[in-house]
């Protein structure tokens, strides 16, 4: 059995807050406040630095005040490990941090890193990729059914019914094939802390402390299978390890499991189902899997056989419908899920912006198979046709965004009024 869920029960480190109260908080807010991992003194420089411990910080890392931790479900579902760093006041720095993520230069580096560094052990990495990939895949149909009705001269021989179907069918597969991905992403989150960062004494006479990506146990730093321990556990504890209550369990216990195929009937109702992000991924995977019942029938040697409109409206339209609503319920609890109420946005991270685009991929797919029952209606034809392009179109930024994002483990911003950090 799993050790149980502690983020949201340790009171004394951080307010919770979430868009719904039924169901667990979403966002938990923490001040960073612990004794480095290891102190070094002037007799033991710091392993593997030489001189360098002694040396001025780097002009790249950034004297700060304060440094605080949001953690987030969805973030946290992507081993990512965001921190607000407050820069120092009066020249009283406490702390050395990287530079901020969100300018412009480290933006270009993170899209640099989407095409210089492939991951494909991380299963959140992988989910990005498969739903791009299909996005693409959407955007090419997208073509086939929409511009020969925009512009009938660039119309090839059975382009709608046999371009059209076979790409919509690989499509559908795609999509599929990543909400499994995604869900199997959504009953592996991490069941404890990860601070994700590691600490160190800078041996200079102000004593302040630096931090560092390290001392992560999530799976997605695993490197010789997707499914197994994170790299952390086979070597020093994690830095939440030191800071957790004596009546917590570890995140280094043995019997926590890293890796779970299915979660228990048990797990599902005590945890899963009151988790915003699980639900949300849910929701995905069940309009996926009922819209590739209408990729399916989209095959031209099947879709030539639905020779009745109620045969048609049943097999094909009917589950574009229901799939469709299905991606935007989803889009709109991946919203939700990193909002701190309801009815206020957050602009300012990158997974509202991703749930976002899906919700409106969602529309343009509802909107799509809807407009379908009035087939017999030109006019119907063609906005049906459109609301595929746009909503592809949609799906295909939001699924980039999510590649940037899988991508960008230790978002750092500078904090110096309320708000989010992306």
């Amino acid at each position: 059995m799993s050790a149980p869920y502690t983020p949201f029960t340790r009171r004394h480190e951080g307010i919770c807050s979430g868009p719904f109260g039924f169901l667990n908080p979403t966002i938990r807010k923490l001040p960073f406040n612990t004794q480095p991992v290891a102190t070094h003194s002037s007799e033991e420089p710091l392993k593997g630095e030489g001189d360098d411990a002694t040396k001025p910080p780097k002009k790249a890392e950034l004297r700060a005040e304060d440094v605080q931790r949001e953690f987030r479900t969805r973030d946290n579902r992507k081993g990512r490990h965001a921190i607000f760093v407050v820069p120092e006041i009066v020249n009283s720095p406490k702390y050395l941090t990287p530079p901020a993520t969100n300018t412009l230069k480290e933006v270009l580096k993170g899209i640099w890193r989407m095409f210089s560094i492939y991951p494909y052990w991380d299963v959140s990495y992988l989910v990005a990729i498969v739903f791009t990939l299909g996005s693409v895949v959407w955007c090419i149909n997208a073509f086939f059914v929409w511009l020969p009705l925009q512009s009938p001269s660039t119309e090839f021989k059975d382009e709608i019914t046999s371009a059209g179907g076979i790409s919509a069918f690989i499509g559908a597969t795609i999509f599929e094939f990543g909400s499994i991905l995604l869900m199997i992403e959504a009953v592996n989150e991490k069941r404890s802390d990860c601070f994700g960062w590691a600490v160190e004494e800078v041996l200079e006479e102000r004593g302040l402390l630096r931090l560092r990506p390290d001392s992560c146990t999530h799976h997605h730093g695993n490197k010789k299978n997707l499914v197994g321990k994170g790299k952390a556990l086979k070597s020093k504890p994690p830095l939440d390890t030191a800071m957790a209550p004596k009546d917590q369990p570890s995140s280094s216990s043995a019997s926590t499991r890293t890796w779970i195929w299915f979660p228990t009937s048990h797990e599902l109702r005590t945890h899963y189902l009151k988790e915003v992000g699980f639900l949300a991924c849910l929701s995905q995977m069940i309009g996926a899997t009922v819209f590739w019942i209408s990729g399916f029938t989209a095959l031209p040697p099947i879709y030539d056989r639905l020779t009745s409109t109620a045969a048609q409206n049943g097999a094909y339209w009917a589950p574009q419908v229901i799939g469709g609503s299905g991606f935007v319920i989803s889009g709109t609890l991946f919203m939700l899920e990193t909002q701190r109420k309801w009815y206020l946005p957050a602009p300012r991270v990158l997974g509202w912006h991703i749930g976002a685009w899906n919700l409106i991929g969602g529309i343009g797919f509802t909107l799509c198979g809807a407009l379908g029952f009035a087939s017999a209606n030109s006019g119907c034809v063609y906005q049906g046709s459109l609301a595929t392009f746009w909503g592809s179109w949609c799906f295909l930024i939001g699924s980039i965004i999510q590649w940037y994002e899988s991508l960008d483990k230790h978002p750092v911003a500078v904090k110096e009024v309320e708000g989010n950090v992306s």
